[in-house]
């Protein structure tokens, strides 16, 4: 495992906090394939601990736009974690955040004990997944980015 600034890049397993009954496993619902990889991985990786997951997407609606979601666009965002969630071994919580901003809602989300696994493809430039991977490791949250193919 190589870690970044606060930043742990592929690790090869998780630990709870000193103390800690449960350790909570946030995974960023940033798209399908990248979000089902990094929760098979988070099952690997959390074997033997008394983890609780969370499945978060968020929802961002910009400024010039009324802080409101279309019933459709939810329902849709809604069922697709739903279907993540049911395909996993261990229980999922899927959680919906409407923000202004992609990383905004992320920070929301987050409870300052959470784990984060950010899963992302090996790419030549900075993807999307990595910069809020960073982002979220500068507010001091613990973060492990995943490398799926």
């Amino acid at each position: 495992m190589r870690t970044q600034a606060g930043l742990h890049i592929d690790p090869g397993a998780l630990a709870a906090g000193p103390g800690a009954r449960e350790l909570e496993v946030v995974v960023p619902y940033t798209e399908w394939a990248l979000a089902e990889a990094t929760l098979q991985r988070a099952a690997v990786l959390a074997a033997g601990l008394n983890v609780r997951v969370r499945l978060v997407a968020v929802h961002s609606v910009p400024y010039a736009v009324s802080f409101g979601c279309p019933a459709a666009v939810h329902a849709h965002l809604v069922e697709q974690l739903v279907d993540l969630a049911s395909r996993c071994q261990f229980p999922v919580e899927p959680q919906v955040v409407m923000a202004r901003g992609w990383v905004e809602g992320f920070q929301y989300a987050l409870h300052p004990d959470s784990t984060v696994l950010v899963g992302t493809r090996k790419h030549f430039w900075r993807t999307r997944e990595e910069s809020l991977a960073r982002d979220l490791a500068r507010g001091g949250h613990n973060v492990a980015l995943i490398h799926v193919q």
